[in-house]
């Protein structure tokens, strides 16, 4: 059995994934689940997914979910190239830059915690908008701070994008749903440029993806 990833085309952590996938060469299927309707509050997804979120990844019959822990199996299972270090200092700097998006920004800006806003607290579009903005450029803001501190060369951490790249990467994709600019923050539009000159990141973008095209498509 190969690899089989349940994602959404506007998923950014499903983003994440698909990128770790291309960057290693690894084959997969991206079983589509649709998560702004519901979906992944139906039965058959819901066992798959006890957290009913997504990426789920599935590699010969054993489950990985959260996107952190898929791509730190995937250096497990096929090791090269590395997305996250092996030097101990340079790994734990690496999952920082990872976690500012993953465990900070990128939480606060989920359908769910949308959804729990407009029906917990009443807030309207206008309003959700505004949080989304506000949560995504204060996380843009924390990489320019520490990209200046630490430029890079030119990935992240050197030579070859990895885990950080990817999730900077990600948290400039959620900046575009929302419109908002990166002139603000030079380095990030400076490192998020190169990172999707590449192929693997180019191509696992939300806006190629085949869910996007149907969506936007006129009906």
């Amino acid at each position: 059995m190969g690899i089989q990833v349940y994602g959404f085309w506007r998923s950014i952590a499903s983003f994440r994934v698909r990128v770790a996938l291309k960057l290693k060469g690894l084959p997969f299927e991206e079983i589509p689940i649709d998560i702004l309707s519901g979906e992944q509050f139906e039965p058959g997804y819901a066992a798959v997914n006890a957290e009913r979120v997504v990426p789920t990844f599935i590699h010969d019959g054993h489950s990985v979910y959260q996107s952190l822990a898929i791509i730190e199996y995937l250096d497990d299972i096929h090791p090269t190239p590395r997305l996250i270090p092996e030097d101990v200092k340079e790994r734990a700097y690496a999952r920082s830059l990872a976690l500012m998006t993953i465990a900070d920004a990128h939480p606060l800006v989920t359908p769910r915690v949308r959804n729990h806003l407009a029906e917990a607290f009443g807030a309207d579009a206008k309003a959700i908008e505004a949080w989304g903005r506000h949560w995504t450029t204060e996380g843009l803001a924390t990489y320019e701070r520490l990209l200046a501190r630490r430029a890079p060369a030119p990935f992240a951490l050197g030579a070859e994008p990895g885990i950080a790249d990817i999730c900077i990467a990600g948290q400039v994709v959620t900046a575009q749903y929302l419109k908002l600019g990166l002139d603000a923050f030079p380095a990030v539009a400076v490192l998020a440029g190169r990172c999707f000159e590449m192929p693997a990141f180019a191509t696992s973008h939300p806006f190629e993806q085949p869910g996007f095209k149907t969506a936007s498509a006129p009906h």
